[in-house]
């Protein structure tokens, strides 16, 4: 048994899961939204006569928007729970999906994808958290990453949306891909509210009778459950052997929540500088190695490659979807079993050879004017190698990781800050990548992502601890005994001694 695990943790407490696929729901509904416009911006492009300019901007205010969302998300969830703010969140993707649907012009489609942008941010920072803290230690990196699969089932059935509806007339195809996102919008809000309430943010709230309940529902044994609930007391600062219904926060503890902003930011411990430096350098480079160009411009990179009828594009994109909903599911399989660290440096890896093999089989395909069938292939097999690198370790990774390493106090504005610097970068590559691919080339472009993977390879052996195993109330300490290593290959040693 790894140490942090406590006892009886062997197995998936099937109540835990219920609760983790219940709150990745909300994570489909961000992935229909950021697949579908891939295939709608074709007919956008056509009703609007859009420029280049102006479809990067339709296709990037999303992420954009998210940045308020995401910063709010965390102080939210700290007041009303994380379960209301999943709540939030569902109501904004409806009403975004409401505007886009019936999009009269350019200006009200941006006005919906905004609103929805802001249920993005509000979603990807609750639905990792919610998960992390209903479950084990064992097996809290495969629930953590349901958030991640959800995203990849959203981004195929949105692909697969632009397919079904790409034959319909001009006016109504891309407004009904656009606006179905708002039915499951409603049930997944009225669905959550028979979900439980987090038991550790009941109990940061004093809530103890109530965060003990669902504890033990949450856990494999009682043993289990006390032992999780001994940690997170502690790790508040409270006495382990309380039993009362009801504990009264202090002023002082108060003045403390107030204060998390100024200790995580302007004065943070040297653990918490470190945990800082981790959650958001890998949400940075989650979407600075490109992906977001290859989900959102899959069809522009099949026709440079030499695929030039719309069906067979959109068709082409399905089989991104499907290979990025393939390698996910592989990854939740592995994440627990392998580690995270082990996981994402083969990752990266990976990606740096599938982007620069796409980069040279692009710019031999558009040399010939897509005449060479052998480079316009291979130039689909390494979109899809890479799409299938990145999902199998770095995508479900950096959700799993940047929730579980914050500790509790700081957990909802640690994330929360690490989604706005991940939504930031997702945008800039989603509304520059047309303007890069004219100044060099959509191969130049390729060849720079490989070059940012290589940092990003650099910075993960050097600042990613292993994880796998340590309860949520041991990772402080994790990265203070990183601190002190001089090896990171020798981090895991020191975390179990």
């Amino acid at each position: 048994m790894e140490k942090g695990e406590g006892p009886s943790l062997k197995k998936i407490n099937k109540y835990a899961c219920a609760c983790s696929i219940v709150a990745s729901m909300i994570s489909i509904i961000f992935g229909y939204d950021t697949g579908v416009m891939s295939g709608a911006m074709i007919f956008v492009k056509k009703e609007f006569h859009i420029s280049d300019v102006k479809t990067e901007v339709l296709a990037g205010i999303l992420n954009l928007c998210a940045l308020i969302g995401s910063l709010s998300a965390g102080r939210t969830s700290d007041y009303v729970g994380r379960r209301y703010t999943i709540v939030i969140a569902s109501t904004l993707f409806f009403l975004g999906s409401v505007v886009m649907g019936y999009g009269p012009n350019y200006t009200i489609l941006l006005l919906g994808r905004c609103i929805a942008g802001v249920g993005v941010g509000f979603a990807l920072m609750i639905a990792p958290v919610y998960s992390a803290e209903v479950s084990s230690p064992s097996t809290r990196g495969f629930l953590s990453s349901l958030p991640e699969i959800g995203i990849s089932t959203g981004i195929l059935l949105g692909y697969l949306s632009n397919y079904v509806f790409a034959g319909l007339p001009l006016r109504i195809g891309w407004r009904i891909m656009l606006g179905l996102a708002a039915i499951p919008s409603v049930f997944l809000a009225i669905g959550i509210l028979r979900m439980p309430e987090s038991p550790r943010w009941l109990i940061m709230k004093g809530r103890l009778r109530e965060g003990k309940e669902i504890m033990h529902k949450v856990s494999n044994s009682p043993e289990e459950a006390e032992f999780r609930l001994r940690e997170v007391k502690r790790n508040l600062g409270m006495d382990e052997n309380c039993d009362d219904d009801v504990v009264k926060i202090s002023d002082s503890v108060k003045k403390q929540d107030e204060g998390v902003w100024k200790e995580l930011l302007l004065k943070p411990t040297k653990s918490l500088q470190r945990i800082l430096l981790a959650g958001i350098g890998i949400h940075f480079f989650e979407h600075a190695t490109g992906i977001e160009a290859v989900i959102l411009y899959s069809h522009r990179i099949f026709a440079k490659a030499g695929v030039h009828d719309h069906k067979h594009q959109i068709l082409a994109t399905c089989g991104v979807g499907l290979t990025k909903f393939s390698f996910i599911v592989l990854s939740t399989i592995l994440i627990d079993r392998v580690g995270r660290r082990k996981l994402v440096l083969t990752s990266v890896i990976g990606m740096v050879l599938a982007l620069t093999g796409l980069g040279t089989f692009l710019t031999l395909a558009e040399q010939s004017g897509g005449k060479l069938v052998w480079a316009l292939v291979l130039s689909i097999i390494t979109t899809y190698s890479y799409v299938a690198f990145f999902n199998v370790g770095l995508a479900p990774v950096t959700w799993v990781y940047t929730a579980e390493i914050f500790p509790l106090r700081y957990r909802g504005l640690g994330v929360g800050i690490g989604v706005a610097v991940n939504r930031l970068m997702n945008a800039t590559v989603s509304m520059t990548f047309l303007s890069m691919m004219s100044a060099m080339t959509i191969a130049g472009v390729f060849f720079m992502f490989a070059g940012i993977s290589v940092i990003a390879l650099i910075f993960f052996y050097f600042f990613l601890p292993e994880t796998k195993g340590k309860s949520l109330e041991e990772m402080e300490a994790l990265f203070t005994k990183s601190k002190d290593s001089k090896n990171v290959r020798k981090e895991v040693q020191i975390g179990n001694h």
